[in-house]
């Protein structure tokens, strides 16, 4: 009985936290057009854009991982007590983040380039 009930409440509870919305795949016409489709499945956006704001998301997780690294580096230099060895795994630590952010900022960049300038002219 407590589990019939505990699956009861969990179905309920989903139910009221997601507020599941109708499906609006009857809404997407024959053509493939991907502004169609997502204007069809509740998106404002066009596809382009929807890929933009998913790297974008991704880059900016990697540049505060890389940013993690950086603090965690300066940590192991400041406690290695002067002793060699983790002094140059402090130091490289710090030098691999410090390329890993200017790695993520040029992507950041051509990412944001490319795909939006892409959109501003002829189909791709």
């Amino acid at each position: 009985m407590k589990k019939t009930m505990a699956v009861v409440f969990g179905l309920f509870a989903s139910v009221l936290l997601f507020n599941l919305d109708p499906a609006f795949a009857a809404m997407i016409s024959s053509s493939d057009n991907p502004s169609e489709i997502a204007g069809a499945t509740g998106s404002n956006e066009s596809f382009r854009q929807s890929i933009l704001t998913l790297l974008n998301f991704f880059l900016f997780f990697l540049g505060i991982v890389a940013t993690g690294f950086v603090v965690y580096g300066g940590f192991l230099y400041v406690t290695s007590q002067g002793e060699d060895s983790n002094v140059e795994t402090a130091k490289k630590i710090i030098s691999y983040a410090a390329i890993g952010i200017i790695v993520v900022l040029i992507s950041f960049a051509l990412v944001n380039t490319l795909i939006m300038g892409a959109g501003s002219g002829t189909a791709v």
